[in-house]
């Protein structure tokens, strides 16, 4: 059934219809039963599933990637199709509109998406109402944070703080960016200097509040095995809660699509079926640098059940999926969460 609807949504720009249909599941889940409708077919409610970590309950460990719900505008429906939990973002301290558009490409032979988006987003101010507007959330909600374009690297930590401060009171976990693709010399920030510059100051004022919130660092696939081993420094010095792997990939290695094809979509980062390796790798990296003492939440490949055991069973503790969820369908939830009990894997 949803291999068809998903025809029939690909024959419409992807960045549109992306849009058109968070619409219309928000405005229908405000008609009377059909969150009851949604939660029916989609939300396992066991407390099996349940995974406690950094003094935060998960209803279950599959969370929808930053990227998705940047402006935090469809947090309700995802936790009726699903959702354990729901990272927002990339939030910087002002609007900006983003790349020029074409920014979003499909690639189905792949299963793939390549996006070029630029942390297009409404700024921490108006996502900070949105959040407060909320009533009686159920759901775990992380914020993940970035700097404006136009902020100099040299100054990038201001913009991290500001965002800290901001969405402090209404998210339960910040998620540090720097490793989108589509900012340029964001992924510079991953260096040694600046990477301490920033989660050490974030950290500092975190451990100011009476209740710290967990932070976490997201990182490329791209690094080499060095590079990683120094991130896992920086996370064991500065004392944050861990580290989400990975980003997106700039690498177009071994795709089916077309070369030509590929080529005329320009720069991007790529996410889907061919980053799995890639997320998996860095993983077991981080794993072996670390002797398995970091927490880590595994994204990148997620297509079905067997790809999300695989995250757990290389030691992630939570996962994410986004381009698995648009090929998939909202369906890919359920199916992970049952193949958990099924398995009686735990987490």
């Amino acid at each position: 059934m949803y291999s068809l609807l998903l025809k029939l949504l690909f024959l419409f720009d992807p960045e549109d219809i992306h849009h058109f249909t968070l619409s219309f599941l928000h405005y229908i889940i405000k008609i009377p039963l059909a969150k009851s409708f949604l939660r029916f077919f989609f939300l396992i409610d066991d407390k099996d599933l349940q995974v406690q970590k950094w003094g935060l309950v998960f209803r279950n460990p599959v969370g929808l990637a930053a990227g998705f719900d940047k402006n935090a505008k469809y947090i309700d429906v995802m936790e009726c199709l699903g959702f354990g939990y729901v990272e927002i973002g990339t939030v910087t301290p002002l609007a900006q509109a983003g790349n020029d558009r074409p920014r979003l490409f499909r690639l189905p032979e792949d299963k793939a998406i390549i996006n070029r988006m630029g942390f297009n987003n409404d700024g921490a101010d108006i996502i900070v109402e949105r959040l407060k507007a909320l009533k009686k959330r159920k759901i775990i909600i992380g914020g993940n944070i970035g700097k404006n374009k136009i902020t100099p690297n040299e100054n990038a930590v201001d913009d991290y703080i500001i965002c800290f401060e901001k969405l402090f009171d209404h998210v339960d976990y910040f998620v540090v960016n720097v490793s989108s693709p589509n900012t340029p010399g964001l992924r510079a920030l991953q260096d040694k200097d600046s990477l301490l510059e920033i989660l050490g100051s974030l950290q500092k004022i975190n451990l100011s509040k009476s209740k710290p919130k967990p932070i976490l660092l997201k990182i490329a696939p791209d690094l080499g095995d060095e590079q990683i081993h120094e991130i896992v420094g920086i996370v064991n010095t500065t004392k944050i809660q861990g580290i989400i792997a990975t980003n997106t990939t700039i690498s177009r290695e071994t795709l089916d699509t077309a070369i030509a094809e590929v080529e005329a979509m320009g720069a991007g980062g790529l996410s889907g079926k061919p980053v799995r390796e890639k997320s998996n790798r860095v993983i077991n990296v981080i794993q072996s640098t670390s002797n398995k003492s970091i927490d880590i939440i595994g994204v990148g490949g997620i297509m079905n059940k067997s790809d999300a055991i695989e995250k757990f069973q290389l030691g992630c503790c939570l996962i994410q999926v986004y381009t698995g969820f648009i090929y998939e369908g909202p369906g890919l939830v359920r199916e992970i969460c049952e193949s958990l009990l099924s398995s009686k894997f735990k987490v």
